[in-house]
């Protein structure tokens, strides 16, 4: 950027004080589900409750704790409280979130097959999981959105070499809900898990066909094998054992209307390969391409791009982005759908900081 003035220096200084609090809440809510997600135990809300307080209140109250915020003699952990923990953390119903079709229909054994495991999980009460994508508010703070139920809740699981895959919890249903409602006509889907996103599109009446692209042989016969004789429309849905690059850079042909793509775990290993499959997009000019849990992807590039800003050095981030004049042009440049329209263009580097 080039030299700002004053009025502009304390619009940035305000910019980058708001993305330095948003990296310390990720890092903040990413330790405690990580390292102690069921800290908080039933007798630790009976005793706040019991002088007043609401259960949302006390999960947030004690998570904060767990976290070694103490608002009431440090400024800024008053700010992470109030701006983060307050609109982060959500009391959510066990038994509303049971009715979704899925669980009403798909019902698993508990099996393995080779590095893969499949069954169930509990979510325990009162135990703290990631319920939704980051929401982002109009000053540009960051949410996290974690949920936790009052009573225990079994949600299905799958397992490659003990590490949880996908498990079919809030943030599976809340974060691909908007793309299952985009989906119509021929959906490709890269990445099987369970099968959530194939259910739900399979049961729209606009989607016509539902081609998955898997790589290991393995989860699709357990898929093939437990889970698809349990759709309704199992007939709409096809499973291809083939590398999803493979096949995105090919697929140009094969006329689809949608493509959804979740390959990946988290945003940790997911930023590569979503600038990867975003170069792919060329291919098929006309489909439309949707990504898990994109907004945290594209909220972690901005990151890198503020945090190349705070260190006066141009990184690749903005290197890719080019010259901007004034902090309004620098956020409009950052904002999702100018980093999606990006995205082809940045360096893979990027995701390798």
């Amino acid at each position: 950027m080039i030299a700002l003035p004053e009025y502009e220096r304390q619009k940035l200084k305000k910019v980058l004080e708001i993305a330095e609090n948003n990296l310390r809440a990720l890092e903040l809510f990413s330790s405690y589900l990580h390292i102690c997600p069921r800290f908080v135990k039933a007798e630790d809300i009976k005793s706040l409750t019991e002088c007043g307080v609401d259960v949302g209140t006390a999960e947030r109250l004690l998570v904060a704790a767990a976290c070694g915020l103490d608002g009431e003699t440090r400024p800024q952990d008053q700010v992470m409280e109030e701006q983060y923990f307050r609109h982060a953390i959500h009391l959510l119903d066990a038994q509303e979130c049971g009715q979704d079709p899925y669980y009403q229909t798909i019902q698993l054994p508990e099996t393995s097959r080779g590095k893969w495991k499949m069954g169930y999980k509990t979510i325990e009460a009162y135990e703290l999981f990631t319920s939704d994508d980051l929401k982002t508010l109009p000053e540009g703070r960051e949410i996290p959105q974690t949920g936790f139920f009052t009573e225990a809740f079994r949600a299905p699981i799958v397992e490659e070499n003990g590490r949880e895959w996908m498990t079919v919890t809030p943030s599976e249903i809340n974060t691909m809900t908007a793309d299952i409602q985009a989906a119509y006509g021929k959906v490709a889907v890269f990445g099987l898990g369970l099968g959530y996103y194939a259910f739900m599109a399979s049961e729209k009446p606009d989607v016509s066909e539902i081609v998955v692209i898997e790589r290991d042989p393995e989860v699709i016969s357990l898929f093939r094998e437990f889970i698809l004789p349990q759709f309704p429309h199992k007939e709409k849905v096809t499973v291809m054992e083939a590398d999803a690059y493979v096949f995105a850079e090919n697929m140009g042909n094969k006329q689809f209307d949608c493509a959804y793509v979740d390959i990946w775990h988290d945003v940790l290993d997911g930023v590569e390969m979503y600038l990867k499959m975003k170069r792919l997009e060329k291919h098929s000019p006309d489909t439309k391409f949707m990504y898990w849990i994109e907004p945290s992807m594209l909220a972690w590039l901005r990151g890198m791009a503020l945090m190349e800003v705070a260190e006066n050095t141009e990184g690749p981030m903005m290197k890719t982005i080019g010259c901007v004049s004034n902090v309004d042009e620098l956020m409009n440049a950052l904002s999702d759908e100018s980093l999606k329209k990006l995205a082809p263009e940045i360096p893979l580097e990027v995701a390798q900081r």
